[in-house]
């Protein structure tokens, strides 16, 4: 997976955001990524009338990747309701590094960066690892 089609991505996650439940923000979010058999996984957001039980965009796209397969993400996109490339939140960032390797690049506002990156001093699966 070395030469990362970011069009296509960008592409897979604008069609994820189209499928976004924003009856409240009216904010769209959708969410695309490579998996590391080569699949592309998705998701978008789904908000709540209790607002705080909503689920982000790359809440559903990690439930995907578990759904149909499991494996790491490579490469990963977030976009708006406009099509522009958004950075995920704090949380969300955990969530990616927890199925991410030190290799997995994000396409953000900045443009192109690894997860530890976007996310440094983390912990995660990679820290239990070195206990066992």
């Amino acid at each position: 997976m070395a030469d990362i089609d970011w069009k296509t991505l960008r592409e897979a996650a604008i069609a994820a955001m189209q499928h976004a439940y924003a009856p409240y923000s009216n904010y769209k979010v959708g969410a695309a990524a490579y998996a590391s058999d080569g699949r592309i996984v998705s998701g978008c957001n789904t908000e709540n009338a209790s607002y705080g039980v909503g689920l982000c965009a790359e809440c559903g796209l990690i439930s995907n990747l578990a759904m149909t397969g499991g494996g790491t993400l490579v490469a990963f996109v977030c976009v708006n309701g406009e099509g522009d490339v958004i950075m995920p939140c704090g949380r969300c960032r955990q969530l990616l590094y927890e199925h991410s390797t030190a290799e997995t690049l994000l396409d953000t506002v900045s443009g192109i960066r690894t997860i530890d990156e976007v996310l440094p001093d983390t912990f995660g699966p990679r820290d239990l690892e070195k206990v066992k």
